[in-house]
């Protein structure tokens, strides 16, 4: 299995930043671009992402021949393999997802997973996938919407150095974006739900025009998440902020 490189910078202002300025100039990848600083990291809806020494900042710029639709399943690619190079490790029962692509460790938050994409001029998508991990530190509560958390709080635990994390997630990244290439992404949502944490639970979706609450039953066939409400009509969730019990 032919790995993309891995380039590492000690300073960038942002991952997803700099994949996005190489895909307008015509160079679309693939490359893993790692940066051991951001001065300008960001989450999803523009959100600041808050790294620190010793945690992951690394984007994949890859050229993919998917719709657009499809492309947005990548993401539900980069969480499951993101929470089994975690598991594999720190344990079988380390880490959690929590949808759309979220980690979940030790009692919070401890990755995010942005994507971005644009047009090729000969067809086909440019996408950048941006992984955030705290490795070795979490942002205190006060500057987070959500409780967060770190590699670092797991019990015994002694995480790894970016470069190493990285290394392994690449391996785990491009076995499963070559599963989702094969065979659709009904695979990865089978392995997404093994993994998955929160289905079966209560759950909150704040939406742009509204906030429902219900119990969050299963990941549909393309990746929304289906919310049963308290009168039994059930909804699909495409975006928004979703929180879970303890969330």
């Amino acid at each position: 299995m032919s790995l993309p490189p891995i380039e590492s910078h000690a300073v960038l202002d942002s991952t997803n930043a700099e994949a996005r300025r190489r895909a307008e100039a015509g160079d679309f990848g693939p490359v893993w671009i790692h940066a051991l600083e951001q001065t300008s990291g960001r989450g999803r809806r523009g959100r600041p992402w808050r790294g620190g020494e010793g945690n992951l900042a690394a984007t994949l710029l890859t050229p993919i021949d998917q719709l657009p639709a499809e492309a947005a399943q990548v993401s539900f690619v980069a969480a499951v393999a993101l929470c089994e190079t975690v598991n594999a490790l720190a344990g079988p029962a380390a880490s959690k997802l929590r949808w759309p692509n979220d980690l979940h460790v030790a009692g919070g938050k401890a990755a995010g997973i942005l994507l971005e994409s644009g047009p090729r001029p000969g067809g086909g998508l440019w996408l950048a996938v941006g992984i955030g991990v705290n490795l070795a530190s979490a942002p205190p509560r006060d500057q987070v919407e959500r409780p967060a958390s770190a590699l670092a709080d797991l019990p015994g635990f002694q995480p790894p150095s970016p470069a190493v994390f990285l290394a392994r997630l690449a391996e785990r990244f491009e076995a499963w974006q070559q599963v989702w290439s094969r065979e659709g992404f009904a695979p990865v949502a089978a392995a997404w739900t093994a993994l998955a944490d929160g289905l079966g639970g209560p759950c909150t979706a704040r939406l742009p025009d509204r906030t429902l609450s219900g119990i969050a039953e299963a990941l549909d066939a393309d990746g929304a998440l289906r919310l049963r409400l308290d009168g039994g009509e059930t909804v699909r969730i495409t975006a928004g902020d979703v929180f879970f019990g303890d969330d």
